[in-house]
This record gives C-alpha cells, sequence and structure tokens, in this order.
C-alpha cells in the first residue's frame, strides 16, 4: 500500500503507555464537516452488523475475540483504494462497508468492536467517533488533511500514549531498525490532498522526519514463526516491507486458529479475489514475496 492510498505538526508523539488512561469517546460526534452521506458509506451492511452483533451477544465478548468476530464478518468485502480520500479541502472520519483497503479494514473491525461496549441503539456517528478515536491525532480530526496519521508507526505510538494499546514488538524479541521515511513526499502526487494543496508538503516532511527519528523496533521474517505462538486474535499486525522510504507496506489482524496463527486482511491481489480475507499463518503471508521483511505487532486496548 502506499499509505492511504493503500493505507501531521507531531504533538506528544511517544509516551510510556499510559496505561489504564483510556479514551472514552464523546457520542454523535462526526469530527469534520462533510455530511453523512458522504461519510458514511454501507449503512445498510452496518446496521446488519449491528443487527448479528445485537443477536449473538458480541458485546459481551473481550475485545481480542470480538475484534476478530467483526472481521471475520466483513470478509469477502471487495478491496478498494483511496476511500479516505473524499475532499481537497476538508477532513471529515469515514467509513465504507462497500469497500476497504488494507487500513481501513482493520481499522473498522476495532473501531466497530469497541463500539459495541457503548450502549446502543448504535448510529453511524457513533462509529465514526471511534474511527476518529483512532485514526487522527490524540483521537481529534480538527477539519484538515494534517490531524489524520498517514503513518502507522505514528498510530501505534500515539495510541499508546493514550492508552488505547501497546506496541508488543519489542517482548516478542524485536530488532532496531532505522530508515529515513519520505514515502508520502516521494509519492505525493499519489494522493489528492497534496496535490490539490502543496503547501501541505512542508508539514508532511516534518512529520516523516520525526516519524524517522522514532525507536522502532521489527521482529524479522526468521523469528516470526518462533513469536506465532504468542500473538494474540485481534493483534494488529503491520508487515514491514524492503523499501528504504518507510516501514510499513500493509496490515491486518492477527487471527488465531487452534495453534495457528492466520493472518487476516484486506487484499489487493487478484488471485486473492481483491477483498478481505484469511490467509494462512502469518509466516506463510511473509514468505509470499521477497519485499516482506518482518512484522510490528500492535495489541489494541478498549477504547
Amino acid at each position: 500500500m502506499k499509505r492511504r492510498q493503500s493505507l501531521n505538526t507531531l504533538t506528544g508523539l511517544l509516551g510510556a503507555g499510559l496505561a489504564g488512561c483510556q479514551q472514552v469517546p464523546d457520542r454523535g460526534s462526526d469530527g469534520g464537516a462533510l455530511p453523512l452521506s458522504v461519510t458514511f458509506r454501507g449503512r445498510d451492511k452496518f446496521q446488519s452488523l449491528v443487527a448479528r452483533a445485537q443477536a449473538g451477544g458480541w458485546a459481551g465478548l473481550p475485545l481480542p475475540e470480538r475484534v476478530v468476530t467483526v472481521g471475520k464478518a466483513l470478509v469477502g468485502t471487495s478491496y478498494q483504494n483511496f476511500t479516505l480520500e473524499l475532499s481537497d479541502s476538508q477532513e471529515s472520519p469515514c467509513v465504507n462497508f462497500q469497500a476497504l483497503d488494507c487500513w481501513t479494514f482493520y481499522e473498522t473491525a476495532l473501531a466497530f468492536a469497541r463500539m459495541l461496549r457503548r450502549p446502543g441503539p448504535y448510529q453511524p456517528q457513533d462509529l465514526l467517533r471511534f474511527i476518529e478515536l483512532e485514526r487522527y491525532r490524540n483521537g481529534r480530526c480538527d477539519g484538515t488533511y494534517l490531524s489524520r496519521m498517514h503513518h502507522l508507526e505514528e498510530v501505534f505510538a500515539n495510541n499508546q500514549q493514550r492508552g488505547l494499546g501497546r506496541n508488543i514488538t519489542a517482548e516478542l524479541g524485536g530488532v532496531p531498525i532505522q530508515r529515513q521515511v519520505r514515502e508520502m513526499q516521494r509519492d505525493r502526487n499519489s494522493y489528492r490532498s497534496l496535490v490539490a494543496n502543496p503547501s501541505y508538503l512542508t508539514a508532511i516532511a516534518q512529520i516523516e522526519a520525526r516519524v524517522s527519528r522514532m525507536p522502532i523496533v521489527y521482529l524479522p521474517n526468521a523469528q516470526v514463526p518462533a513469536a506465532e505462538s504468542s500473538l494474540r486474535h485481534g493483534d494488529i499486525i503491520a508487515i514491514v516491507g524492503a523499501d528504504a522510504d518507510a516501514y510499513t507496506t500493509h496490515v491486518g489482524l492477527a487471527y488465531r486458529d487452534g495453534a495457528s496463527c492466520r493472518f487476516m486482511h484486506a487484499t489487493s491481489r487478484f488471485d486473492k479475489g481483491r477483498q478481505v480475507v484469511i490467509d494462512g499463518p502469518i509466516s506463510g503471508y511473509l514468505a509470499e514475496s521477497p519485499d516482506h521483511i518482518g512484522i510490528i505487532v500492535f495489541r489494541p486496548y478498549e477504547g
């Protein structure tokens, strides 16, 4: 993925985790000015998913099981890029149940799972607020493209700082990696907002410089098989690629299937149907391409 083709001034990007400082979003916020008809696609599917969740008692499941249960319900959803690029000038949290990319798949499953712990009835605005909580810096969309976090490394650090999860890669035996991130600058013509607003490039360069200075660790391919037994349902699995201008190239969810830990993700590959799928073991997925060199693992908490 190119960040948000697949797959901001930073404030307090790193933190010690602030365990227990979980965020509870305000109900009904959509975080932006675009109309709901634009920011929320697939309301019928949303309502059907809510009905299934209520009938199945999903709200009573622990978060890891809730996330994969929602993820499984999204299997078969078509893959599509650029579903977040809704306007040249106005940024808003958005959801599209009709089509997903790898990033929007995991965050939609996670946001929906978190939403279920709030009392119903559930409205699209409730889900949008949980999307906003995870996707935007410090949990708030200010209406600008720069308030959205465009690099998974920042998402993980910012969410950890706010008590919304923990990067467990080091605990699994991860090793340091350092790159000069400039993917968005390099591929600026792939991003609608950067084409329409070239003045953003100065801020994007500052963001990517700060992401470059972050202490990143990853788990190389050779160490993944031994670590798979420690992964849980719903862990966010970011694929580290060979591209020297970025860290991660793809993302999905861990799905435990007995002794195996499989990779649940939205794939653009035609031989896999360009859809949300449950692939084989994570280590097997990594072996499918020489561009896959390892993983970063983030374990989400309740929002």
